[in-house]
């Protein structure tokens, strides 16, 4: 029999998987290192494991005892895997910019949750660092586990993610891309490789709101730099000692809505369901791409899974809230028009003097108004099978043909969400302005926006 004794013993030996669509615009072959298929979805997992086992070599982590931690998630999920398996308890702190999913899950793993203020300073009593720091000091039998700080971290990945990219490249490897926070895959994983090719690049990928770029060109802290963010997982308001950064060759920052749009796209055009941070990675990837040449093999970590972040970067609405999604809404559409006056019917007209207004206005449908209510509708489609069976019913009033209004929606609503409420039965939607006047949006009108 071939199995695993336990789940963390699948740890590591992650594919590497080339990329076509997304790195089309690069002269050179990129490669992802997938890590989500590490048992706990992430790439932390290997550092998580390699923690523990040192901690227990050391005499710092006793049976029975608690790990703390603080953590975007996925460092804590790689410890509360390790935790199940031998027995131990884990508290951790996380920041209140941290996808709900993340928090979930390790409660999940039966860990505690304290959620802690993003925008506070490292050093304040509310940051999550100094939270799991004091409780270190508070819980008998503890350990802080201290990812930033823990060479462990970097030694996990110089012993493991190191050599398999080399093995896995045969060697051809010329530029390594990590999307960085603490340091710890970038440094050991990037010192392998300089130690097997002192040739090969590496390049962090920082986020705007970190200082890890301007400390790595100045050795300067400048607080200046540091700000609130988005993005998860990467960039730091102060430097980890996981980091050597005479082993990164360069630093390049991605915004916020550059990571989140080409996650997305790595995940719709490549088929590989990625974090945020991977559509951060190769962003800045693509920003370096003056850099590279047809001859080079490149490859990008992927640090996590794109399950992590389906109520953020996955979900459209919080993608539209923060201008991360350039899409065509209702109100796109009727600015296209030129804000053309809405053609409507009263009930007490007749079906002969609909049909007179569609073909003077060459239009389809059209809404019944009622002292400045909308009560109905009449449609081309709607009146065609009715004269089929009465020819006679052009002298008929409206309001004893009519259908149902016409649905009413957000001049906000994305033309993509249309689909709900058009279709074979209803042809149109209605929107009002902020002065209260209507506007229609037919089949026609959404075929047009989505063909330019």
């Amino acid at each position: 029999m071939k199995y695993c004794n336990n789940i963390l013993e699948t740890i590591g030996n992650t594919p590497l998987v080339k990329l076509h669509k997304v790195t089309a615009e690069l002269p050179c072959e990129v490669y992802a290192k997938v890590e989500f298929f590490n048992p706990g979805n992430s790439i932390k997992d290997r550092m998580a494991l390699k923690m523990v086992e040192e901690a227990e070599r050391l005499g710092y982590l006793k049976p029975g005892g608690t790990m703390i931690e603080g953590t975007s998630g996925n460092t804590g999920m790689g410890l509360a895997l390790a935790a199940i398996i031998k027995g131990y308890k884990c508290i951790f702190t996380t920041t209140d910019k941290q996808s709900k999913e993340k928090v979930d899950i390790l409660k999940a793993l039966g860990a505690e949750v304290i959620v802690c203020p993003t925008n506070v300073e490292p050093e304040d009593p509310k940051s999550y660092y100094s939270v799991s720091k004091r409780l270190a000091t508070e819980i008998p039998n503890s350990f802080y586990v201290n990812q930033y700080d823990n060479l462990a971290n970097r030694v996990a990945h110089y012993e493991q993610t190191g050599p398999e990219i080399w093995d896995q490249t045969d060697g051809r490897i010329t530029h390594l891309i990590v999307a960085t926070g603490t340091g710890g895959t970038v440094t050991g994983t990037g010192q392998y490789l300089k130690e097997k090719n002192p040739n090969i690049q590496v390049w962090a990928i920082d986020s705007y709101g970190s200082l890890l770029k301007k400390y790595h060109e100045t050795g300067e802290l400048d607080m200046s730099e540091v700000y609130p963010y988005i993005t998860e997982g990467i960039g730091e308001d102060f430097v980890p000692q996981n980091y050597d950064m005479s082993v990164i060759d360069k630093f390049e920052k991605v915004t916020d809505k550059d990571g989140a749009v080409m996650a997305r796209r790595i995940t719709k055009e490549e088929g590989i369901f990625v974090g945020y941070s991977a559509g951060s990675a190769v962003a800045g990837l693509i920003q370096l791409k003056k850099y590279l040449k047809p001859t080079d093999v490149v490859v990008v970590v992927f640090h996590d899974h794109g399950s992590r972040y389906v109520g953020k970067v996955y979900n459209d609405q919080w993608m539209m809230e923060r201008g991360f999604l350039d899409v065509k809404t209702v109100k796109d559409v009727v600015n296209g028009r030129r804000n053309l006056p809405l053609v409507t019917i009263s009930p007490d007209e007749k079906v002969s003097d609909a049909i007179a207004k569609m073909k003077k206005f060459d239009i389809e449908h059209i809404p019944v108004i009622h002292q400045q209510q909308i009560i109905g509708s009449i449609s081309e489609n709607g009146l065609f099978n009715k004269l089929i069976d009465h020819p006679d019913i052009k002298d008929a009033l409206i309001k004893n043909v009519m259908q149902p209004a016409f649905p009413t929606v957000s001049l906000e609503t994305p033309i993509e969400k249309l689909s709900v409420y058009i279709n074979k039965e209803n042809g149109a939607v209605l929107a009002a302005d902020d002065s209260g006047n209507y506007h229609i949006v037919t089949k026609y009108d959404i075929i047009q926006a989505l063909g330019n």
